[in-house]
């Protein structure tokens, strides 16, 4: 666990170093805030205690940041050959691959924490559902949790930082979009089938205050895939 925790510092600290902590953080606040509470939603005009205008915005927002979090976790050191140096030190493939899942996944929870106001700001228009706004914010990150497995097997599988972006976009989009018109495409089980893949319909299941075991497998499963693909593609090229 130590050795985990060494590389997830490691990699926050790069986060910072290279400013990407930072322009994430403003632009997801930026782009929240601003569809949140001035166009779109307007809380403020429609007079409700709800951040489910949020929700919907941080939905698609994380779903483009969480690629450009992890496009470089591997892939850059691929290229720059320091992921050998990495490897031949005392760790494990599988903590590498913890390491850089929750530095990214820390990243977004500080992004998330840093929308706090939001709450405090909510409560003094009307009477708040905490259970609906912890459920939001828990499928946001459970979301983001996901796609960041997704994208560290992208970062795995090149050593072009842009390649590991696309790829990884291009998967999530599946989860994100593509089950769900599907399943609105086919009848029977074949609907069924794509509507259980949908990302969409468990992240809204769970932002509106439900807690299904049902939801909490199928993120469990895409991040357990996503990390242990990850952590297979690092495995062969140890073999090779």
């Amino acid at each position: 666990m130590h050795a985990v925790w060494t590389i997830t510092q490691k990699e926050l600290q790069s986060y910072f170093d290279s400013l990407i902590a930072y322009i994430v953080l403003i632009l997801f606040l930026g782009f929240s805030g601003f569809f949140t509470w001035l166009y779109g939603s307007d809380i403020f005009f429609v007079g409700q205690a709800s951040l489910q205008g949020f929700f919907s915005v941080a939905y698609w927002t994380l779903f483009f940041f969480t690629p450009a979090l992890t496009m470089r976790l591997l892939a850059e050191e691929k290229k720059s050959g320091t992921i050998e140096m990495l490897l031949t030190k005392a760790v494990t493939d599988r903590q590498v691959v913890w390491g850089k899942f929750l530095s990214a996944v820390i990243l977004v929870g500080v992004a998330l924490a840093c929308t706090a106001p939001y709450v405090f700001t909510l409560s003094k228009i009307g009477n708040i559902d905490a259970g609906e706004i912890l459920c939001g914010y828990a499928g946001l990150a459970l979301m983001s949790a996901s796609y960041i497995s997704i994208g560290l097997y992208a970062s795995s599988q090149t050593n072009n930082q842009i390649v590991a972006f696309l790829l990884a976009l291009s998967i999530g989009l599946f989860f994100h979009v593509i089950f769900e018109v599907l399943a609105g495409s086919f009848v029977g089980f074949t609907s069924q089938l794509f509507a259980l893949l949908s990302l969409s319909n468990h992240f809204d299941s769970i932002s509106r205050g439900v807690v299904d075991s049902r939801d909490l497998v199928y993120f469990g499963s895409i991040i357990f895939v996503g990390l242990f693909l990850s952590e297979l593609s690092l495995t062969k090229r140890n073999l090779n």
